[in-house]
């Protein structure tokens, strides 16, 4: 219980650490596509990925940086009188532009009064000696992390989903980042089809092992108007119950270093467009209940890392 009564090292500990208050993420679309999308690698993006880049809680695409950042903010504020803010590139390959593209938006948002951070989510196969040349830069100038979609260690399963890179993609990135010092967080999801949970729990060994600072923990979403929607349809794979993901995710906790941060533990899909699992759509319960199974087992975050 060493991390504000929790029992897992949170991304909110982790920023009142080390700005001294709250501090609130705000999603931006900054306009970028992919190169799943351009056909470059591919046309049709991830399976699991929606016509937003899975970034449906990003501000409105048509709306420019300051606006968007302007508009959330203001969302905030009717909540928290007063915050600092981190800017976070959600949706789509955030790194996939030309540099001086990237400088520009990059240097743009830090510049806004109160945003004390950036947070850039993109893809290990879209980071050329320039960007990372570039985020070096901006590290020293900013609190920075990059966030990288790994989804699973498996390559059967990567396949599947159409994720268009193979893990020594992965492993050459984490190694050049490590060597620029840049924080890196990698996203898992947990229920993709087929994968059982030996092979979840594989994925999230290897990440904890792997030197870097952060990870993101997701349900599978299926959302309408995706190819994993279809494939489901058809297929009828098994999705995961509340009570597996919740158990799941406390094994997960176990297994982690203690330094390492926990940016998410679960997500929630829009309920305009999700069609499985429906229980995912109460996140706090969801939460609550991860807290509950931890606090049940007496166990925590570290417990049994080695």
């Amino acid at each position: 219980m060493r991390w504000d009564n929790k029992r897992y090292h949170s991304l909110n500990y982790e920023l009142r650490k080390v700005f001294g208050e709250k501090v609130f993420k705000l999603s931006l679309d900054g306009h970028f596509t992919c190169p799943n999308r351009d056909g470059t690698i591919g046309i049709k993006g991830c399976i699991f990925c929606s016509e937003q880049g899975s970034g449906e809680f990003a501000a409105p695409r048509e709306l420019s940086l300051y606006q968007q950042i302007e508009q959330q903010q203001k969302l905030l504020s009717a909540k928290w009188s007063s915050g600092r803010y981190i800017a976070y590139f959600q949706n789509f390959t955030n790194t996939y532009a030309p540099i001086e593209d990237l400088r520009k938006k990059y240097t743009e948002v830090i510049s806004v009064p109160n945003i004390v951070g950036l947070a850039i989510a993109t893809r290990p196969d879209c980071l050329p000696d320039d960007v990372l040349d570039l985020l070096e830069e901006l590290s020293k100038k900013t609190y920075l992390w990059i966030e990288l979609g790994l989804q699973t260690i498996h390559e059967s399963t990567a396949k599947l989903i159409r994720r268009g890179y193979s893990l020594s993609i992965f492993e050459n990135t984490i190694q050049k980042l490590k060597e620029r010092k840049i924080n890196t967080v990698a996203h898992l999801i947990f229920g993709l089809p087929y994968e059982t949970d030996h092979q979840i729990l594989t994925s999230v060994k290897y990440i904890a092992k792997s030197g870097i600072q952060g990870v993101k923990f997701h349900l599978l979403h299926i959302l309408k108007n995706t190819d994993l929607c279809q494939f489901y349809y058809e297929k009828k794979f098994p999705v995961l119950s509340q009570e597996e993901y919740i158990s799941l995710i406390v094994d997960a906790i176990e297994l982690l270093p203690p330094e390492m941060v926990i940016h998410r533990l679960t997500g929630d899909g829009p309920k305009n467009l999700l069609v499985a699992p429906k229980w995912s759509t109460n996140k706090w319960n969801v939460l609550n209940g991860i807290d509950r199974e931890l606090k049940l087992r007496d166990t925590f975050q570290g417990k049994y890392y080695t």
